[in-house]
């Protein structure tokens, strides 16, 4: 737009060396035209032409002087940026003479820097006289001490005498140095480099602090920088302070304040000399002065004398720590941070150990762990002078229930409260309570103990260790926890010991042997009387369990171990049973006599029954509350059942695995006939085809937990009656109320033992049975009389169902 055909026909010659330039133009005019043919398709629009035309010319005018404007700004920054490339090359000379000068400076210098290995060496032997000057105020007084400090103090000016000059020299040369590369650090600056600061070249030389010359301060603690001084200053003005307690002075007053039991006082005086002998064998060590130490050593032999003072006397306060807690608990919080003062030295010292001082690491907190132990043990646990006899040890046993106890609670109320948290002193206390208590019992073992005196070590350890009235004690719970620390003595030994036990009953067989030797007649009839006497004893404990399970019944705090005893019954029962066969006279046929087998075996049956009626008595509030429409919404009421039966089971676990297994297969047995007896107690009638769905879902549930439970205790599935709650499920879940015939017929050719009564109550339960469809049942039923297998366990016959209830009758009609 806006330009001529003539303009349009002329051709730059520089648009043929740009075909692009080309192109585009060709495309612009092509939208151009494109435009105007849209504009000026009318005939009145062409009025308007001149317009167009002043406005596109404006236009072209505006991005032209905006083109011009922007290509000068960028011609004048690419002028800015030679320029200062120019200059920047420049300067980039300058520093590299700059460096140049200054790398020969420093190469011309190089032979003077050999020179500093002798002011290292002047260096080094400065060091050791300011150490000497520094000790000793503390090794020498009077006469001596003034006599060594004038040997030192001139030995001291001569070297810097004889080496003023070449300090100066080195330090005008340094100078030099400095000053020919400090004009490019300068220059460097001007790009926005920071300036280093000049370093004064004394301080290169600088004399060390007297009071950083420790060991540790050496390593650890640079001090603060010095100032900057002429060549000539002085490098030390010793000044020498007010004379101080010599070494074997602070000695004879440490030793008095621990007669005098000052405890901390004296260890800190310890302390200081430890650091004095130390700071000085470290700079011997240091200079490899070897040879030199056994002099030190011998100079401060005292402190061996002071350390074995001191832990005598701390050791005499660890081992009476139980009492002065109580008493004076001041003493033994100063032996602890003594004890803590040297274990925090000791752990300094070993996380640098370029250099270990003699004497070192003391480890006196694992000391003070060994000093309590031996005290806790040598207190109570002394077998050579004690009576093991039955009366004997039970006192003993009763003793150290009681100190054990009273002791424990000593350390939880107040040694807890003087000792560090990390001590974990309780804790350690309770280990090592159980440690010497198993150490002790086992040498108690070894003696020759009658069988009284076995039976009460055994239910010591089984039954009151852990009992609330020693290590479970509610007052040293929940700190005190034996449980993580294993038995108190092995299962191994506990076996043997049972096995011991065993022997001493068996002790009757050499009486029976004795007998032999006078007549055959005479064996044979202390035998018969030995049989007639454990016939007639059996009869007596039977009868005395019996009482002892009524008087439990009226209150289940008397005795206080009942499971215990009973479970104590069993094993001893089956080990009796085990043990009669031996005694017969005649080898060939040791067979247990007819009535004293019937003894033992009521002697079992009545032993188990008391222990499933204890068991009976915590199931039996639980099944009453089923079943209920809570029960159906998902009660935990199985899972509670759960608890009970494997807390039982734990128990029987310690009777001998015949028996064990017995008690199994009865408690399973149990759980079923009373989980079938609370779903037949008319407690509730299905109102809905949901509620059946859920009694069904309900009882697949707790039937399938229970199994499982068992199963885990080890009893087998084909072993467990709990499959009748899977059948009697099957017959509420039955959605067809006429196949109920079917599914009974089913159910009693499997459960053989099941009546009418039962039958009829479980369609109750179900509560959509006809009274046509249950009169067919029953009719099936009586059709089909079941005959009892002999190997059938029976399950049914042990649950009775309530009476139904009488219609109530009027006194004038009939019933309805």
């Amino acid at each position: 737009m806006g330009m001529s055909a003539e303009d349009e026909h002329t051709v730059n010659p520089k648009d043929e060396e740009w075909p692009e330039a080309e192109k585009a133009e060709k495309l612009a005019r092509g939208a151009a035209l494109k435009w105007a043919s849209g504009v000026f398709y009318r005939p009145e629009k062409l009025e308007a032409l001149g317009q167009y035309r002043s406005r596109e010319t404006q236009r072209n005018s505006s991005i032209q002087s905006r083109l011009k404007s922007t290509v000068q700004s960028y011609l004048e920054g690419v002028s800015a940026g030679l320029e200062q490339l120019r200059s920047a090359a420049e300067e980039v000379q300058n520093v590299c003479q700059d460096l140049g000068a200054a790398r020969w400076a420093l190469l011309d210098s190089a032979d003077h820097f050999q020179v500093l290995q002798q002011m290292r060496a002047l260096m080094a032997e400065h060091v050791q006289l300011a150490s000497v000057v520094k000790v000793l105020p503390q090794l020498f007084s009077g006469k001596v001490l003034a006599q060594s400090m004038g040997i030192l103090a001139g030995r001291h000016l001569g070297v810097l005498q004889r080496n003023s000059g070449l300090h100066a020299g080195l330090v005008a040369k340094l100078e030099q140095v400095v000053q020919a590369s400090s004009s490019w650090v300068w220059k460097v600056s001007g790009w926005r480099c920071h300036c280093l600061p000049r370093t004064c070249p004394s301080t290169v030389f600088a004399e060390p602090q007297v009071s950083d010359l420790s060991p540790w301060n050496l390593r650890a603690n640079p001090g603060p920088q010095p100032q900057c001084q002429s060549p000539s200053s002085p490098v030390l003005n010793p000044v020498i302070s007010p004379p101080s307690p010599t070494v074997h002075e602070v000695f004879s007053h440490t030793l008095q304040l621990l007669h005098e039991q000052h405890l901390l006082e004296a260890h800190a005086e310890l302390m200081m000399l430890e650091h004095l002998r130390d700071d000085i064998l470290f700079q011997l060590h240091l200079r490899g002065l070897s040879s030199a130490q056994a002099t030190v050593l011998s100079y401060f032999s005292g402190l061996q004398e002071l350390n074995e003072s001191l832990a005598k006397q701390l050791w005499g306060i660890v081992g009476r720590s139980l009492q002065l807690v109580q008493e004076d608990p001041v003493l033994f919080v100063s032996a602890v941070r003594i004890v803590e003062r040297e274990e925090k030295i000791d752990d300094a010292l070993l996380l640098d150990a370029t250099f270990l001082p003699p004497g070192r690491p003391k480890g006196w907190r694992q000391k003070f762990y060994h000093i309590l132990q031996e005290t806790i043990t040598g207190s109570h646990f002394h077998t050579a002078c004690m009576d093991t006899t039955g009366p004997g040890l039970s006192r003993h046993l009763a003793a150290l229930q009681r100190d054990v106890v009273a002791e424990l609670h000593v350390v939880k109320d107040l040694m807890v409260q003087c000792v560090p948290a990390h001590y974990n002193i309780l804790s350690i206390c309770t280990a090592m309570y159980h440690q010497a208590l198993t150490s002790h019992l086992q040498d108690i073992l070894q003696e020759d103990l009658d069988k009284q005196a076995l039976f009460l070590l055994l239910e010591w350890v089984l039954h009151v260790y852990h009992s609330p009235e020693m290590m479970s004690h509610p007052g040293l719970l929940p700190e005190v926890d034996v449980s993580a620390l294993g038995p108190l003595i092995s299962p191994d030994l506990v076996d043997q010991t049972e096995r011991k036990y065993v022997v001493k009953v068996k002790m009757l067989n050499e009486n029976i042997r004795v007998a032999s030797l006078i007549t055959g007649s005479l064996q044979q009839k202390v035998y018969s009387m030995a049989m007639e006497e454990l016939e007639a004893f059996l009869g007596r404990l039977r009868e005395a369990l019996v009482q002892c399970g009524k008087e439990h019944q009226k209150d289940r705090t008397i005795p206080k171990y009942y499971v215990p005893y009973l479970l104590a019954v069993l094993n001893n029962n089956l080990a009796l049973s085990s043990s009669v066969p031996s005694l017969h006279p005649d080898t060939a046929h040791s067979e247990v006599p007819v009535s004293l087998r019937a003894a033992l075996d009521r002697m079992q049956r009545k032993a188990c029954q008391l222990l499933l009626e204890e068991l009976l008595l915590d199931l039996q509030p639980l099944c009453m509350q089923l079943p209920s429409r809570k029960w159906l919404s998902g009660s935990q009421l199985v899972s509670s059942m759960c608890e009970v039966i494997d807390k039982y089971a734990k128990d029987f676990s310690r009777v001998r695995k015949p028996i064990f297994m017995l008690l199994l297969m009865e408690s399973e047995r149990l759980v079923t006939s009373q989980y079938l007896r609370a779903l037949m107690q008319k407690k509730m009638v299905c109102k809905s085809e949901e509620e059946r769905s859920q009694l069904c879902d309900r009882l697949l549930q707790d039937a399938t937990q229970l199994r499982e439970l068992f199963y885990g205790l080890g009893l087998d599935r084909n072993q467990q009656s709990l499959e009748a709650v899977f059948a009697l499920r099957e017959l509420i879940c039955l959605k067809d109320p006429a196949l109920l015939s079917l599914e009974v017929l089913g159910f009693i050719t499997k459960y053989p033992d099941v009546s009418d009564e039962h039958v009829s109550t479980l369609l109750d339960l179900r509560g959509d049975v006809s009274k046509e469809v249950r009169h067919m049942v029953l009719e099936m039923m009586a059709q089909h009389p079941q005959a009892l297998p002999e190997s059938y366990q029976p399950i049914f016959s042990m649950i009775l169902v309530p009476a139904p209830e009488l219609p109530l009758c009027l006194r004038k009609g009939k019933c309805a």
